[in-house]
């Protein structure tokens, strides 16, 4: 059975700091891009960063300087560290894993996602 569960969300002050994780299980996490995605209330859930197999990442560009993705293929996890966060953070996070090859995808998994809230 595939899981992945995202923890690290919550309520911080604008400027501060969070550091999302996801936990995967019941996948071969290291062929797996990983994603974060979030949805702010009454938006559409949009891309926020991605970590390829070998570890090459990419960032929405409202996000870049702010934050980093990374992964443990070890502990089968991947990280979000968010910095300088402002009220327009607010969203509930997700983590994808998604295995392509080539335009084929041929496994997408989402969590349930969690929630983080920054006050002005």
């Amino acid at each position: 059975q595939v899981q992945l569960v995202e923890s690290g969300g919550g309520l911080v002050q604008a400027g501060g700091s969070l550091r999302l994780s996801c936990a995967a299980s019941g996948i071969a996490f290291s062929i797996f891009a990983m994603d974060w995605y979030r949805q702010a209330p009454g938006k559409q859930r949009e891309f926020v960063a991605h970590i390829t197999s070998g570890g090459n990442t990419n960032y929405t560009d409202s996000v870049k300087g702010r934050f980093t993705i990374s992964r443990d293929n070890a502990k089968k996890t991947v990280n979000l560290q968010m910095n300088s966060l402002s009220p327009e953070d607010t969203a509930v996070y997700y983590c994808n894993a998604r295995w392509s090859r080539g335009p084929a995808i041929l496994a997408d998994y989402w969590g349930l996602g969690t929630q983080v809230t920054v006050s002005s």
